[in-house]
């Protein structure tokens, strides 16, 4: 890490007296100089750096006045390099100052009489020497101007270098040739057209204009441009409701006819049918030429108020069509990302998005990064937002440069744009562009800014649009007359005029369809049905999968503690072993890849299982070699791709839901490590896996493994909060599943990806289940059977049976074992239900039919009463039999398990006992009550 002067903080001296004095290991330092010498490559980048310009300086001997002038002059520029983006002219206001202090010969001790003595230049891209007062003026130009970087926290010295390069050539490039600057008024000029047509036309209404930042609308047009030429074909782009409509509209070339349909509210009641979103929230995705002439896909993905919760589901989708590409360089799907200048630092979903860049289950090649930047929140201006100088700070966290640019110099936007787009192709890693704004009206159009910001909307009342101001320019270089820019600006606001006039007898929908011919959603249904595909699977795929997940590869290690588990895998289908639920996962997964149907598997510790169950991916004992068995089930089968991924829920869930959305054909499964911990990521249940469809016509076949039971583990291992998951139920939006058979597991997989549609698939996984004697299954439940909704008591006798109870999950087995122990004959039935929503109303009305004699009815469940289906169960069974249920459950309880092992056996023996009405000891050795 570099000092305020670019000296190291830790790191070699000189020689060793300065070493010594720094307090630095000279010997350290000595014999990694020595290192060195002998091989360059064998120290580390920044080690090397040094060395290197030690070496130089130790060659060319300076003494005397030139040697300490030229370390003054050396001081200052690294300064300038660390220091000048403070100096910058950013702000279009003019409200914040510049902090040009460390910047001045001054402050290096350089007397004003030396500024016309020649310095060498060293790696500036100048001639070798100049005079220091030339060299001081080029840094003003590359550092102080209106775009600046903070370069100098990149550890690469390579890229360091190379973003060094990209800032301070530019003073000595040539500017924007005539057709280039044209386009960029053009985008102005429609940009702000647009703001002002809908400012007069729909007064009232809101948009969050773009005004004050509208030079976003050529730096992303010239984006495009140039990634056409590049070979990308698709940009996804993300974004909040700040400038979207006018991005939607410019950008992604949304027509003005659907846009004021939508203002206008004038579309059927087919499209909205009981859901929709407001205008700013929608995605959009269309086929364009570029001013290249090239074509390229675009997306905008639908975006909820909640902000940067959006983008994570941009980058897993980018994701999916980079796979679906088979682009390995990851070049030709792009992500660009707009966030907020308040919610950027706000909002921690933006620290787990940052984390995942370089993991290689979430790797994109880089992403585009640019933030609007109002200077101020809803009311909050920047010293109420973040702790940090600039809103960007946490990407220097990761090793990302950052590119501020002021709103009000159009050229330098776009100029940010290109070294953006150039980084992220030549290095594959994120960047940020923080373009400095202001927001010309409140929160939006309604809203009074000067209640709460008063200096800054005084100064936002002054301010000439940015169009105007370059439209001057260009009348000044003789490239447009003097009123041309005002007549292009009418003829535009007339097209509006006329799509306004129009949709008003003739709306149209506003969005694409989701299931086009073009999209990989093609062939793919928006109805929900019950009926069950066919699931089952022959023997021989059964055995040809075992085959292989048991037969590691010749030379491979497996662990002594896992050979026979292996062994007892190996042999499960031949000797019609009992299958666990590691088996029942296994082999649903390798029946679909040898069908074609890709997998992916994210979560913390999923490749090993959490409760070390699964071990789809080993590990040689002796070098850490990794082996997937389901990858080598032979040719034609499809990939399974296993990820553990970082401690997060939120970043995580979002990256896998955006998954789903680019490719519904593979089986995308994010994993708890317990359900409990889901909520972290709540915003993903509640903004789009439930909602979706209904706002935003948007499907997903997004599967959650929610681990959920009460084993006495605690308050925050026991509950993936059912009842929060069964809240969002409604219109067949998702399934909900708690499967408690290896055999259930199996075909609901299965069922998952060979229906022709798809919903989002909630399942409370097991925890004991996993290893637990009586939850196994045959091989013939797998080869004959299929995904039960509901699982009838085999062993009850409907002619006396009296007491039917229905439950769902673990706490079935607690119940039969209990039934079992008091040793007599019961007359209580205990039916399993396996899916919660949609409720399958028909196998329950089966049930109560085939149950008669039966007076009592209960719902049996391990969860306090406030918690868990109970409510949900008790609400259906009023609303379809008119038949209410008693509930047998722990009392109702803020936390949702004790702490104890204790308490929590004397809570479940004691339900047990009030479930069945059967008394036997309690754990404790007394009687039951």
């Amino acid at each position: 890490m570099d000092g305020v002067d670019g000296q190291p903080t830790a790191g070699p001296g000189l020689t060793r007296a300065a070493a010594s004095l720094n307090g630095w290991n000279a010997q350290y330092v000595e014999q990694l100089h020595r290192q060195w010498q002998q091989d360059p490559a064998s120290v580390p980048g920044t080690w090397a750096e040094f060395f290197r310009g030690f070496e130089l300086g130790a060659s060319e001997q300076p003494s005397g006045e030139g040697s300490h002038l030229q370390a003054q002059a050396d001081a200052l520029i690294r300064r300038f390099r660390q220091l000048g983006c403070f100096g910058a002219d950013l702000d279009p206001l003019g409200l914040q100052p510049r902090d040009m202090a460390a910047l001045t010969p001054e402050s290096v001790g350089i007397d004003h009489a030396a500024l016309d003595t020649p310095i060498d230049t060293g790696d500036l891209p100048l001639p070798e020497q100049m005079p220091l007062r030339s060299v001081i003026d080029h840094l003003h130009k590359a550092w102080c101007g209106s775009l600046t970087a903070e370069v100098e926290h990149i550890r690469d010295p390579a890229k360091r270098g190379w973003l060094r390069e990209a800032i301070e050539s530019r003073p000595l490039q040539a500017g924007f040739d005539t057709d280039t600057r044209l386009r960029i008024l053009r985008e102005l000029q429609q940009a702000t057209g647009l703001e002002r047509f809908l400012m007069r036309r729909y007064v009232g209404k809101k948009w969050f204009s773009l005004e004050g930042g509208e030079s976003l609308i050529p730096m992303l047009n010239e984006l495009l441009v140039s990634a056409s030429l590049d070979g990308v074909e698709e940009i996804a782009f993300g974004m909040a409701h700040r400038g979207r409509i006018n991005v939607l509209v410019n950008i992604l070339e949304k027509g003005y006819d659907q846009l004021f349909t939508e203002f206008d509210e004038s579309w059927g009641e087919d499209f909205i049918a009981g859901g929709g979103d407001v205008k700013y929230h929608r995605g959009y995705s269309a086929d364009i030429v570029t001013d290249a002439g090239q074509p390229l896909h675009v997306t905008m993905s639908s975006n909820p108020s909640h902000l940067e919760w959006g983008h994570p589901v941009v980058i897993g989708r980018v994701r999916a069509k980079q796979r679906l590409r088979g682009d390995e360089t990851r070049r030709t799907c792009l992500p660009l990302l707009v966030h907020g200048d308040a919610s950027l630092p706000g909002q921690g979903v933006v620290q787990e998005l940052l984390n995942l860049g370089r993991l290689d289950g979430y790797d994109v090649g880089g992403t585009l990064h640019l933030v609007i930047n109002n200077q101020v929140g809803f009311t909050a201006e920047a010293h109420e937002a973040t702790s940090g100088r600039f809103c960007t700070d946490i990407f220097r966290a990761f090793d990302f440069p950052v590119l501020h640019v002021n709103a009000d110099d159009p050229e330098a936007c776009v100029q940010a744009m290109d070294i953006a787009f150039k980084w992220r192709q030549r290095f594959g890693e994120d960047i940020v562009i923080d373009l400095v704004g202001y927001r010309k009206y409140g929160h939006n159009e309604t809203d009074e800014p000067t209640f709460t910001n008063p200096v800054m909307y005084a100064a936002v009342k002054q301010q000439r649009p940015v169009v105007e101001q370059y439209a001057e320019s260009l009348s000044r270089d003789g490239l447009i007359g003097a009123d041309e820019a005002d007549q292009a600006t009418r003829r535009l606001l007339e097209i509006m005029d006329e799509a306004q006039t129009r949709v008003k007898e003739t709306p149209v929908t506003p969005v694409p369809p989701a299931f086009d011919d073009t999209s990989t959603w093609a062939g793919l249904s928006d109805r929900y049905h019950a009926d069950c595909p066919e699931s089952k699977v022959d023997r021989a795929t059964l055995q040809r999968i075992t085959d292989v997940i048991a037969s590691p590869p010749a030379g491979f290690t497996v662990h002594r503690k896992l050979q026979r588990l292996l062994d007892k895998r190996s042999s499960a289908v031949a000797d019609d072993a009992p299958l666990d639920w590691a088996m029942g996962e296994l082999l649903a997964w390798g029946s679909l890849l040898v069908e074609g149907i890709p997998i992916r598997l994210t979560g913390e510790d999923c490749a090993r299982g959490t409760f070390s169950h699964r071990h789809a991916v080993l590990f040689d004992a002796q070098n850490g070699d990794q082996w997937m068995p389901l990858n080598c089930l032979g040719p034609g089968q499809a990939r399974m791709c296993v990820h553990n991924s970082p401690v997060s829920e939120a970043g995580c869930i979002g990256f896998e839901y955006g998954y789903s959305l680019g490719d519904p054909h593979m089986l995308v499964i994010w994993e708890a490590q317990f359900g409990d911990f889901a909520n972290a990521g709540q915003v993903y249940f509640d903004q789009f896996l439930a909602s979706a469809e209904k706002k935003w016509q948007r499907h997903s076949g997004l599967v959650c493994f929610l681990p959920h039971g009460y084993e006495g583990q605690g308050p925050e291992h026991s509950s993936a909060r059912m009842e929060r998951m069964l809240q969002l139920c409604a219109d067949n939006n998702m399934e909900v599943v708690n499967p408690t058979t290896p055999a259930q597991v199996f075909h609901m997989l299965r069922r998952q990806m060979l229906r022709g549609f798809r919903k989002p698939l909630i399942v409370f996984t097991p925890k004991s289940l996993l290893r637990h004697p009586a939850a196994v299954s045959t091989v013939s439940d797998l080869t004959d059977g299929e995904f039960q909704c509901v699982i009838d008591d085999a062993n009850a006798d409907p002619a006396r049976t009296t007491r039917l109870i229905f439950c769902t999950g673990k706490v079935y087995y607690d119940l039969v074992a209990h039934r079992a122990k008091c040793d007599h004959s019961s007359q209580t039935a205990i039916v399993r239900l396996e899916q919660l929503h949609p409720l399958p109303k028909d196998e329950i009305e089966a049930i109560l039919n085939r149950y008669d004699k039966v007076h009592t009815r209960l719902w049996v469940q391990e969860e306090p009463l406030n918690a868990g289906a109970w409510e949900w169960m008790s609400d259906r069974f009023r609303e379809h039999w008119q038949q209410p249920l008693q509930v047998i459950s722990r009392p109702a309880n803020a936390s949702p398990a004790v702490a104890s092992t204790h308490v929590h056996a004397d809570e479940q023996h004691h339900l047990l006992v009030e479930a069945l009405g059967l008394e036997t000891t309690s754990p404790q050795g007394e009687p039951s009550a």
